[in-house]
């Protein structure tokens, strides 16, 4: 027996065995349970998303000899027709071959007969956008009036070329594209009756390399059995696919957040080496800063079972959530310029670079080492402007003694942080912090309810209950013990009262603050004037309350 293809042999013969699409499933459904059937429809999404399935499936639920049904029997000689091919009341038509009227102007002098073998008669017409204006005005008649007995399923990947006129006349289901992780469970399901090998990691990158179509991950599906000899190993996929080994995205970022330059660039070569392209490189890198970005905001959001949990587990307590978010918007813009880069490599380089130049720190480090550049100075982005720079004296030809050296400009010894008094009034003291990141996140919407030697014990709302984590209490520690001159520690409980949380309080104030605006522009001589003499009305939401002066 030859071989059949796995997007021919797993093609659903049900709306029950059809993945995704779980809208239209349940709205054709529910219209075949009620016999509320329309006339004409049109399915419309892009390339193998089940479009020509379901109007086979369709076209089954109206001719099974079990009634009009939603599911299928699959066994009568009309549903054994059609998964077929053979079934005389139902006519498949290509119209990017048959795009003329003469075509359609066959079909809809057959229709006018009644069906020979079924209870309808049932016309699929793919691709219905590519017919021509004459061929579409043709059919304007017949589906505006169609016989009792016809059904017509439109489908097409692109609506906007179907005329207004014809869309009118169709009840419309636009197919979404699948989620990778659809993808992968349903290749995961085929391989395991199929009973061949498989790594979870490789069925991952294959449910994102299909882009949304169920067809073509199947076909690929195929492939890289064939490229493994029967098996379906993460190794042998990325190389049939060209991607990108993760785990020196994983190493390029230990870098970044490592502020190693060396390091990056010798990763970055080896991605080189390898034949990586660096488009490809910098999707991926992309993706990987999206997933961090996610574990930050969101703790569970990243699965345990993930390939690479615990690395980026480790990166996301690395790294800043401003330092993620600006790395995201270079890899983008990387990525959108490798065109005007005078090679992929320099692109993919000098991305990585202006990703290490700019990354965010949480304080000003000033190098002064022999020959380094004034680039070396790293300055935080909420940092106040500095000053002017003062020109440097001439290096001395000869050493100059200690004693020999002015008072003003002998090195100063770092100074010890004096301890400043905190009076328990925390909204006070966070308003005067302006935090950012996990550490504004937490002060933000936490009450203090106890603090005594350097001990700060936080309640935050059920609500916000995801900023009472490790990472959150940690940085807020950070800060307060940057601020306070001590070792502070923080702790955190959850159940804190909603309405005394710092934000709550600020938006009390704003509004408080808006009130007295618009209070004021309504008593306003002048505003009164034209409220009489004119009918005029103040917008309230258009008023902004002046700044409070510092």
């Amino acid at each position: 027996m030859s071989y059949q293809v796995l997007a021919r042999k797993w093609r659903p013969k049900s709306f029950a065995t059809l993945v995704g699409q779980e809208h239209v499933i349940r709205a054709l459904s529910n219209a075949l349970q009620s016999q509320r059937l329309h006339h004409a429809y049109l399915l419309t999404g892009t390339r193998g998303v089940g479009k020509t399935t379901i109007a086979r499936i369709l076209a089954k639920s109206l001719n099974c000899e079990t009634g009009l049904t939603a599911e299928p029997c699959g066994q009568c000689d009309a549903c054994r027709q059609i998964d077929a091919g053979r079934f005389v009341d139902l006519l498949e038509i290509d119209a990017a071959s048959n795009t003329g009227i003469d075509n359609i102007r066959e079909v809809l002098d057959n229709a006018q007969y009644a069906p020979t073998q079924g209870r309808f008669k049932v016309y699929i017409i793919d691709e219905v956008h590519m017919l021509s204006k004459s061929a579409f005005n043709a059919m304007l008649k017949t589906l505006e009036e169609p016989p009792g007995h016809v059904k017509f399923i439109l489908a097409t990947t692109d609506p906007q070329k179907v005329p207004v006129t014809v869309l009118s006349r169709c009840l419309q289901f636009s197919l979404r594209q699948m989620l990778p992780q659809q993808v992968t469970t349903h290749l995961q399901h085929i391989l395991n009756i199929e009973q061949i090998p498989y790594e979870s990691a490789a069925l991952s990158l294959l449910g994102h390399a299909a882009a949304g179509s169920m067809r073509d991950a199947l076909s690929l599906l195929d492939q890289a059995i064939a490229y493994g000899s029967g098996k379906v190993e993460e190794a042998g996929v990325r190389a049939m696919l060209g991607a990108v080994d993760q785990s020196c995205l994983y190493a390029l970022l230990d870098c970044l957040a490592s502020r190693d330059g060396a390091a990056m660039m010798a990763a970055a070569a080896q991605l080189a080496e390898r034949g990586v392209g660096s488009e490809a490189a910098l999707q991926a890198m992309a993706t990987i800063l999206h997933q961090l970005a996610l574990l930050q905001t969101v703790p569970g959001s990243v699965a345990a079972d993930h390939p690479h949990h615990e690395k980026l587990v480790g990166l996301a307590a690395r790294l800043t959530p401003e330092a993620v978010q600006l790395y995201y918007q270079i890899a983008l813009h990387g990525r959108r310029d490798l065109a005007l880069a005078p090679d992929e490599f320099a692109g993919l380089s000098m991305t990585l670079l202006r990703m290490l130049a700019f990354t965010p720190t949480q304080r000003l480090e000033v190098a002064f080492q022999a020959g380094a550049p004034a680039s070396a100075v790293a300055i935080p982005a909420d940092a106040a402007p500095p000053a002017p720079a003062l020109p440097l004296a001439p290096p001395p030809s000869q050493p100059i003694a200690p004693d020999e050296v002015e008072p003003s400009t002998q090195r100063q010894e770092p100074s010890t942080p004096v301890p400043v008094a905190f009076d328990g009034d925390w909204p006070a003291l966070v308003a005067q912090l302006k935090l950012g990141g996990f550490a504004g996140m937490l002060a933000q919407h936490a009450q203090l309810d106890h603090h005594a030697d350097g001990h700060f014990t936080l309640a935050v709302p059920d609500a916000h209950k995801v900023v009472a984590g490790p990472d959150y209490r940690d940085k807020l520690a950070q800060a307060l013990s940057t601020h306070l001159g001590q070792s502070i520690r923080v702790s955190v409980t959850v159940g804190g009262n909603e309405a005394a949380v710092p934000a709550a309080l600020q938006q009390r104030e704003r509004q408080a603050q808006h009130a007295d605006a618009v209070d004021a522009i309504n008593r306003d001589p002048i505003v009164q004037q034209l409220i009489t003499e004119f009918d005029a009305h103040v917008l309230p939401d258009s008023i902004q309350p002046r700044p409070q002066s510092a």
